[in-house]
C-alpha cells in the first residue's frame, strides 16, 4: 500500500485464505449441538462469470477432478448461472460426510485460484437444515476471509434471530464477519 491509498483510506484486500473452510465439520458439531441443525450435504461455490476457453478448460478439469472421486457415488457436480450472471457450483455429498464436501469446495476454490480465477471468487456455502426444515447456510466470503450465517425465510425475509444466535455460537470456531452490512443474502443459491 502506497502513501496515498493510506490518505485516501483505502485498504489491501484480504488474500482469500481457502484453509478456512476446513474449520466447518468442527464448527457443524457446535452448531448441532447448540441449535440442532445439521449439514444436507450440498455445497456451493460463486464466482464471477467469466468468458473464454481458459475458463472452460478449468470446468471441464474441476468437473472431472470431483468425479474422478470414486466415493462421490456417481452424484454429478452441477454449473449454474444465477440471475445475477454469477456462475455457481454445487457439490453433493451424503449429509454425514462434512469434510468430503468441504474438500470438494476447498478443490473448486484452488483450482480457480491457481489457473489466475482468484479475484473472481466471490462466496462458498454450506447448507444445513434442522429436524423442522427449516434452512441455514454458513457462507465464506472470500474478499473478508470470514464466515457469516444466512436463514432464509419465505418471501424476501430471513431468521434475523437465528443468524444472530448462530453468531454467537460459532464465534469461537470461524472467523465471523463483523459488519452485518455484508452479510448479503443468497436467496435462490444452488443447494439452499
Amino acid at each position: 500500500m502506497g502513501l496515498w491509498d493510506v490518505l485516501l483510506g483505502r485498504t489491501k484486500p484480504v488474500p482469500p485464505d481457502l484453509d478456512q473452510l476446513f474449520a466447518l465439520p468442527a464448527a457443524a458439531i457446535t452448531l448441532q449441538a447448540a441449535v440442532n441443525f445439521t449439514p444436507t450435504g450440498t455445497g456451493s461455490v460463486c464466482f464471477a462469470a467469466i468468458e473464454g476457453g481458459a475458463f472452460a478448460r478449468v470446468q471441464q478439469e474441476v468437473r472431472a477432478l470431483l468425479a474422478a472421486d470414486s466415493a462421490r457415488g456417481g452424484a454429478p457436480v452441477e454449473f449454474s448461472r444465477d440471475t445475477y450472471g454469477y456462475s455457481w457450483l454445487l457439490s453433493r455429498r451424503p449429509p454425514d460426510d462434512l469434510p468430503a464436501l468441504v474438500g470438494d469446495l476447498h478443490a473448486v476454490n484452488t483450482s480457480l485460484k491457481d489457473s489466475g480465477f482468484g479475484s473472481h471468487l466471490l462466496c462458498s456455502l454450506v447448507a444445513f437444515q434442522d429436524a423442522e426444515l427449516r434452512p441455514l447456510a454458513l457462507v465464506y466470503l472470500y474478499k473478508r476471509g470470514t464466515f457469516y450465517p444466512f436463514a432464509p425465510l419465505p418471501g424476501d425475509k430471513r431468521d434475523n434471530p437465528l443468524e444472530l444466535q448462530v453468531k454467537a455460537v460459532l464465534k469461537g470456531d470461524l472467523r465471523i464477519e463483523e459488519d452485518l452490512s455484508r452479510w448479503f443474502p443468497l436467496r435462490g443459491a444452488p443447494g439452499l
